[in-house]
């Protein structure tokens, strides 16, 4: 990996054609919630509705345009899911046969999104290391081209794409927030800006449970870090590549990190209000401004990039009814009945006068202190927001009930 030759800015010219015959010239949307909340011009890149859901693509028909008949056998790669789905899609264009390799844990759509591409899916490890690992001996072993998720000089070219477009679409470019996983898109994104406008800020982002390039970075070589299960597993890296370290030392202006839950806020939001399905490591650069580790640009215009949409509907429903609790929007209330018939009843029409909404009613009967002619229930309650929510609980206080909030 040492010996790999640097990316240009001409490289990034280069991979444009390879790119542009099938990846998409994606939208960047203005953003009037995050503008009024953090200040400055905010706008979005919503790579997330780019061609299987990801900046990916750019990267893998770059590199297979370089290999050109070196494919011919078949590609393979080693990949959280985004890669892979994205390695599938540039090997249909190219007619050639290929295998991916994600982890076990990796979510059911992008293992489905790869298969239905037409790759062979094999989970491998626990890690987008184990599965690198895993590629590389299929590749040595049946002959194949193995086609790196990020430390690789065409990827990274190809990611790079993405920077001309944000130059073409947005003449007043003062800062842009990446996403860093292995460390490709943010390098290829800031060769491309700052090669042609250096003013430019370049600002990676990392979520805290899967860091490493802070560490890597101070350290001058590559430090792994242990892997953890984060809600932005599309840049769940250990390590950063020789390349892309390089890289993003050289081209970079700052790397910061941002909080699981943040994180989930920002998926929230960006349904909520941008009406966008962004997974959790496309959206970290809009918790890196909603929790204040970054501020957009005091003048000019901030760019967020969110590099992917690929979220299991699961998680995104767990993340959504989340937010709505700690909003105040959901309520889970606990207390004690009469094992008697129509003393729920009661209870409901005390909650149904306060205005809450039933969702769901779960009556407990073991592991809770009762008298032999009692039953706890627990209500899901959905309400308007905080004060509501409270006026609700009071209220099913003063008819008598000791009920408590569960978090």
């Amino acid at each position: 990996m040492a010996t790999l030759a640097p990316v240009t800015a001409a490289d990034v010219a280069r991979a444009r054609d390879a790119v542009a015959g099938a990846a998409r010239h994606t939208p960047v949307l203005a953003s009037a919630t995050l503008t009024e909340r953090c200040g400055g011009d905010v706008l979005l890149k919503a790579e997330s509705l780019q061609r299987t859901g990801s900046f990916k693509v750019r990267g893998a028909l770059a590199k297979l345009a370089a290999l050109g008949d070196g494919c011919a056998t078949g590609v393979v790669c080693g990949s959280a899911g985004n890669h892979a789905q994205a390695l599938a899609m540039a090997a249909r264009v190219r007619g050639v046969r290929c295998e991916v390799f994600m982890p076990a844990q990796a979510p059911i759509a992008k293992a489905e999104g790869a298969a239905a591409l037409g790759a062979t899916v094999r989970l491998a490890g626990e890690s987008v290391e184990d599965c690198v690992g895993a590629a590389l001996e299929r590749a040595q072993e049946a002959g194949m081209a193995f086609v790196h998720p990020f430390d690789d000089p065409d990827v990274v070219a190809g990611q790079g794409t993405l920077g001309l477009e944000l130059l073409a679409d947005l003449p007043d470019l003062a800062r842009v927030l990446v996403p860093v996983g292995g460390g490709g898109l943010a390098g290829g994104v800031a060769i491309a800006v700052k090669s042609a406008r250096p003013d430019v800020e370049v600002v990676g982002v990392q979520v805290e449970t899967v860091a490493a390039f802070p560490a890597s970075l101070r350290a001058g070589a590559p430090v792994a870090v242990d892997a953890a299960l984060t809600i932005a597993d599309g840049i769940a890296v250990k390590r950063p590549g020789e390349l892309t370290l390089a890289l993003v030392r050289e081209w970079l202006d700052e790397v910061v990190v941002v909080a699981e839950d943040d994180v989930a806020e920002a998926m929230v939001l960006l349904l909520e209000k941008a009406k966008l399905v962004v997974e959790g490591a496309g959206a970290v650069g809009v918790a890196a401004l909603l929790a204040g580790a970054v501020a957009p640009a005091p003048r000019g215009q901030t760019c967020v990039i969110l590099s992917g949409g690929n979220v299991d509907a699961g998680l995104l429903a767990v993340v959504a009814r989340r937010h709505e609790t700690e909003a105040g929007r959901r309520m889970v209330l606990f207390t004690r009945v009469s094992d008697r018939p129509g003393a729920l009843a009661r209870l409901l029409i005390v909650v149904a006068e306060a205005g809450a909404n039933l969702l769901d009613v779960e009556h407990v009967r073991e592991g809770v202190d009762l008298h032999v002619r009692e039953t706890a229930v627990q209500l899901v309650l959905e309400t308007r927001g905080t004060e509501h929510a409270a006026r609700v609980a009071v209220a099913v206080g003063e008819a008598g009930y000791q009920a408590h909030l569960v978090r």
